[in-house]
C-alpha cells in the first residue's frame, strides 16, 4: 500500500457522528486504548485513564488558551460583516480573515459593541487583511466580551457563550490559539491532580494553534502538502526534565497533535532543545517520533494531517482499524467527541 497517497487516510463516518457539542461532564467522554504493538483494542471512560499511567511517567500538555477570535460588526453604511483574528502583528494591529472581502477593502471602517473600533489598513494576501483596531481599556477583557469562540467548520451551529468554557482546556494559559487543542478538553482539575498522586510529573509546553489544522490535504501525494506555521515554545527546565525522563527510560506520553508536533520539532539526536520558534512540521507514516512514547488524542477528520500523525505514531493498519472501531461502536467525533489512548 502505498501511505504517501491522501486516499489511503479516508474512512466513512457518518455525519451523526460528528459531535456538535460536548458531553455533559468532561471526563466521562468514551476512551479508546490502542496498544501500538499488538493493535490490541479496549474501551473505557475517560477518567479511567489512569490505570495506564506508571510511576515516573511524564505527561506533557499545550498550557495556550483559545481567543474568542469572530467578532461581528457593522459598516458605518449599516453592512454587517466578519472579522476573524489570525495572528497579532503588534498591540493595534492583527493579521485576519475577512467576510465578506468585497466589504472590507483598505479603508473600511468597522464598529462592534463594546466601544471596539476596527480600520483595514491593508490586503497582504488574497483573503487576508491587516486591522488596527482602537479600544478604550483592557483589550483582552473588551475581546472577551465581544468576541465569539471560534469553533471548527464541522459543528453546524452558532457558537454559544458556554463555548467558551467548554471549549478551553482547564489549564489553559496563554493566550493565543483559534481552535483548541482538544486531547485536552476531556481533563479536569481533580484527574490532573489523581494522575499526579500516581507519581506522574506533569510539564507543560505552548503551540498556539492555527487555522491550519483544519486545512485538508488537497495534494495526491502527502510528502508535497505544505503545514502552515504555527509558533511553538519550551522552556529549558521543561527540556530538561525531559530529557532527564528519556536518560531513565521513563515515558513520555504527550496529550494530543500539538503538543506532540512541538516535542518532536525541538527534537535533535533523541534529545530536546529548549527555546521559541516556528514549526511546520508534518509527521506521518514513515516519519521517526524521538521524543514521545505515549498520546492521547481525539478522533480526528479523514484525509487529514492529524490523522496522518496519529497513523504515524501507532501505525497505519491499527490506527486505521481502531476509527473503524470506533465507527462501528458509534463513538463521538473530532473537537468536541471522544479520545484514544495510544501506549
Amino acid at each position: 500500500m502505498d501511505l504517501t497517497s491522501r486516499r489511503n487516510y479516508y474512512y466513512e463516518l457518518p455525519s451523526s457522528y460528528i459531535a456538535q457539542y460536548p458531553r455533559d461532564k468532561r471526563t466521562e467522554s468514551w476512551l479508546m486504548y490502542l496498544d501500538r504493538r499488538t493493535g490490541a483494542i479496549r474501551h473505557h471512560i475517560f477518567y479511567e485513564i489512569e490505570q495506564y499511567f506508571q510511576p515516573g511517567d511524564v505527561l506533557v500538555i499545550n498550557k495556550t488558551r483559545v481567543i474568542p477570535a469572530r467578532l461581528l460588526g457593522v459598516k458605518k453604511s449599516g453592512a454587517e460583516v466578519e472579522i476573524f483574528l489570525l495572528q497579532q502583528l503588534n498591540t493595534k494591529v492583527w493579521e485576519c480573515l475577512v467576510r465578506p472581502g468585497r466589504k472590507l477593502r483598505p479603508g473600511a471602517e468597522v464598529r462592534f459593541s463594546n466601544g471596539l473600533e476596527a480600520v483595514v489598513i491593508s490586503t497582504p494576501a488574497p483573503g487576508l487583511r491587516q486591522v488596527e483596531f482602537n479600544w478604550q481599556g483592557d483589550f483582552w477583557e473588551i475581546l472577551e466580551k465581544t468576541g465569539k469562540m471560534p469553533l471548527p467548520p464541522y459543528i453546524k451551529r452558532k457558537a454559544v457563550e458556554k463555548d467558551k468554557i467548554t471549549y478551553q482546556t482547564i489549564y489553559a494559559e496563554e493566550k493565543g490559539s483559534v481552535a483548541a487543542p482538544t486531547a485536552g478538553l476531556h481533563f479536569t482539575p481533580e484527574l490532573m491532580q489523581r494522575i499526579a498522586a500516581l507519581d506522574v510529573t506533569i510539564l507543560s509546553v505552548i503551540l498556539h494553534v492555527g487555522l491550519g489544522t483544519f486545512k485538508p490535504v488537497q495534494v495526491e501525494r502527502i510528502t508535497d502538502h505544505i503545514m502552515h506555521k504555527e509558533h511553538c515554545r519550551i522552556d529549558e527546565e521543561t527540556a530538561a526534565q525531559i530529557n532527564n525522563a528519556k536518560k531513565e527510560g521513563r515515558r513520555i506520553i504527550a496529550v494530543g497533535t500539538t503538543t506532540t508536533r512541538t516535542l518532536e520539532s525541538f527534537a535533535i539526536h533523541n534529545r530536546l532543545e529548549h527555546g521559541s520558534h516556528w514549526t511546520d512540521l508534518f509527521l506521518y507514516p514513515g516519519k521517526k517520533f524521538q521524543i514521545i512514547d505515549g498520546l492521547i488524542t481525539n478522533f480526528h477528520m479523514p484525509g487529514s494531517t492529524l490523522l496522518m500523525l496519529v497513523a504515524a505514531f501507532g501505525g497505519y493498519d491499527r490506527v486505521m482499524n481502531a476509527y473503524r472501531t470506533a465507527v462501528t461502536k458509534k463513538y463521538r467525533f473530532f473537537s468536541y467527541g471522544d479520545a484514544m489512548l495510544i501506549l
